[in-house]
């Protein structure tokens, strides 16, 4: 398998794994979790692989997005 299709699936399967441990932790339909991840600000330093982020265990993931979310309801 060519390499950037590797990176390619990989990185939709992380996208979606983020998503499902989202749903699981905040008890929410997987379109709510999916609309939380898309509007943070990690989706797209996920996307673009910025820092290497891409590479995180997706529970790693998920849990910072979930804390930034926590974070900016309480400011």
């Amino acid at each position: 398998m060519e390499e950037s299709i590797f990176e390619k699936v990989y990185q939709e399967r992380l996208e979606e794994r983020i998503i499902a441990y989202i749903s699981e932790c905040k008890k929410i339909p997987f379109q709510e979790a999916m609309d939380l991840y898309y509007n943070s600000y990690l989706a797209d330093k996920i996307a673009t692989g910025s820092y290497g982020m891409q590479y995180l265990d997706y529970k790693v993931l998920a849990q910072l997005i979930l804390q930034t979310i926590q974070s900016s309801a309480t400011e």
